[in-house]
């Protein structure tokens, strides 16, 4: 009877012995497939991060295309409208003479 209790009691923490390194195994999985997971995660946002900081990049470089693009066309109309004769004064070219009949019933009118 003693040597049948001590053979069940260590059948018994053979048993617990291995379900402990079972689950030690399990644990061990659990850890590595976590870490991969985890190095995968970081992976994608760093690739996120790259991508969005690439979209800003071209975002403000097309900003600065069209900014240039603005002055250049300003700086044209500027150009030209130094060059563009001046509108009529009161119906009257620079030397005082009349632009037309309007102008002469404005004359006599006033």
């Amino acid at each position: 009877e003693r040597r049948e209790r001590e053979r069940k009691l260590s059948k018994e923490m053979a048993e617990k012995a291995t379900r402990e390194l079972e689950k030690m195994e399990l644990q061990e999985k659990a850890d590595v497939k976590y870490k991969e997971w985890l190095k995968k995660k970081r992976a994608e946002e760093a690739e996120k991060k790259k991508k969005e900081k690439e979209k800003e990049r071209e975002r403000e470089a097309e900003l600065q295309k069209k900014k240039e693009r603005s002055e250049k066309i300003f700086q044209e109309w500027l150009q030209n409208a130094r060059n563009k004769p001046r509108p009529l004064l009161n119906g009257c070219f620079p030397h005082g003479k009349s632009a037309g009949r309007y102008s002469y019933y404005i004359f006599v009118l006033s």
